[in-house]
């Protein structure tokens, strides 16, 4: 059955952990869901993982709606979520309300997700209203790298873990059914998650979250260009792909591959008619 708002909700009630993972294409998406994950994010993070980009700030719409509709294809238990990239809710709220609409009825996944700050709520309001559903997202803002300087942990002084308190306060008064927490110390977010009603998911966030997410390629060690601190390397599948790289050159440069059972078989007569009418070669 596929997982719902309602079906998230009643996981965190049930003290049940939240799984979730992201994924940008069809195959990736389709081992997820048949792992029984709760929940994939069409993150933005593509920018950089897919990509090649050296933060999520190119992500466009066209490039998220593109990814985000191979991955809702491949789901039919887990939910999808759509992360608005850079400056799709950033101007106005009937911008914004259209951005998000465009996930829904081209991509046609289950709900969007944006770093919706204190500057933001009335368009994650709006959006709530248009009866898409919402993800927040507090903490670290990949988006504002730029003004951050850099991927930086929020919420270990007064100043910013007041901010990581009331913006997810006011999230959850503007109707999402759940926020991301990311890059916020243990403490802080096992705190808001006690005072929240709505699921919480960490990503840096600690054990006291109602689940955890992580960047796929970062659990198959297939992205090496950076590795944040709270991700865990499950497996090598990038060194795996070197490896094999590495023979498949090494058995077409000494003619091992492709061998007989790799070769399509015709009759000598065939070859012989074709040599008789263009010559032999």
């Amino acid at each position: 059955m596929k997982h719902t708002v309602k079906t998230i909700q009643k996981m965190k009630d049930e003290k049940q952990p939240i799984t979730m993972l992201t994924a940008y294409d069809f195959p990736t998406a389709k081992k997820v869901n048949d792992a029984g994950i709760d929940m994939i994010l069409v993150g933005d993070s593509c920018a950089m993982v897919v990509h090649g980009h050296p933060n999520t700030l190119t992500a466009t719409m066209d490039m998220m709606v593109l990814h985000c509709g191979s991955v809702a294809r491949a789901c039919d238990r887990t939910m999808v979520i759509a992360d608005m990239p850079f400056g799709s809710f950033q101007y106005g709220v009937e911008e914004t309300m259209r951005n998000a609409a465009r996930f829904v009825t081209e991509a046609k996944v289950d709900g969007v997700k944006f770093e919706a700050t204190h500057n933001h709520i009335a368009k994650t309001k709006a959006v709530v209203e248009m009866g898409i559903a919402v993800v927040g997202h507090v903490g670290l803002h990949p988006q504002a790298v730029g003004a951050l300087g850099g991927l930086k942990v929020q919420g270990k002084d007064i100043d910013t873990a007041r901010k990581v308190v009331s913006e997810a306060l006011a999230l959850q008064e503007a109707g999402v059914f759940a926020i991301i927490f990311e890059a916020v110390p243990a403490k802080l977010a096992a705190y808001v998650t006690r005072k929240l009603r709505v699921p919480t998911i960490s990503i840096g966030g600690g054990p006291g979250c109602s689940g955890q997410l992580l960047v796929t390629p970062d659990v198959l060690g297939m992205y090496d260009n950076f590795t944040p601190s709270f991700a865990k390397k499950y497996t090598d599948v990038g060194g795996l792909m070197l490896s094999t790289f590495k023979q498949y050159k090494e058995e077409v440069l000494t003619g091992v591959f492709p061998a007989e059972q790799h070769c399509y078989k015709m009759s000598d007569d065939v070859l012989l008619a074709i040599e008789k009418e263009f010559g032999k070669a």
